[in-house]
């Protein structure tokens, strides 16, 4: 199975490279920066702040808490970072309203507010289930 995973990979990798070389070398340059950059911002800047982060929230978060709020900090990020291609509407103008005709900077925040929203539901049903009494099965059930 690992070897049709990885045949499959290479073969998707090596579609991508060919479609890649189709543009001209200028733009070919800006896709590599455009990936140096990200690479170097994320080991530099990104990956030791959430590390940093995350031992300080350890610290301050109960250990109850700290598996939801965990989740939910990360889903916040993604959406963050998702958002930022089309936060600050970038592209529209006012002779065509279409172009990003939607408030994603509300839409953002509902998003938000629906995954941090799941954390005292999460902790709550979790309480729910720890104090409910455990009862066995009946023995007949058991042996099947």
């Amino acid at each position: 199975m690992r070897v049709i995973l990885v045949a499959l990979g290479v073969l998707i990798g090596a579609y991508g490279a060919v479609l890649l070389w189709e543009n001209p070398p200028v733009i070919i340059m800006r896709i590599l920066v455009w990936a140096v950059v990200g690479v170097v911002l994320h080991d530099l800047v990104f990956a030791p702040l959430c590390v940093a982060l995350g031992f300080a929230a350890r610290r301050l978060v109960p250990g109850k808490w700290w598996p939801p709020i965990a989740v939910a900090a990360f889903c916040s990020v993604v959406l963050a970072f998702l958002a930022v291609p089309v936060y600050g509407r970038p592209g529209m103008r006012p002779d065509n309203m279409t172009v990003l005709d939607r408030n994603y900077p509300l839409g953002l925040w509902i998003s938000l507010a629906a995954v941090w929203a799941c954390v005292p539901l999460y902790l709550s049903w979790t309480y729910w289930r720890a104090s409910r009494p455990h009862t066995s099965p009946p023995d007949s059930a058991r042996s099947r």
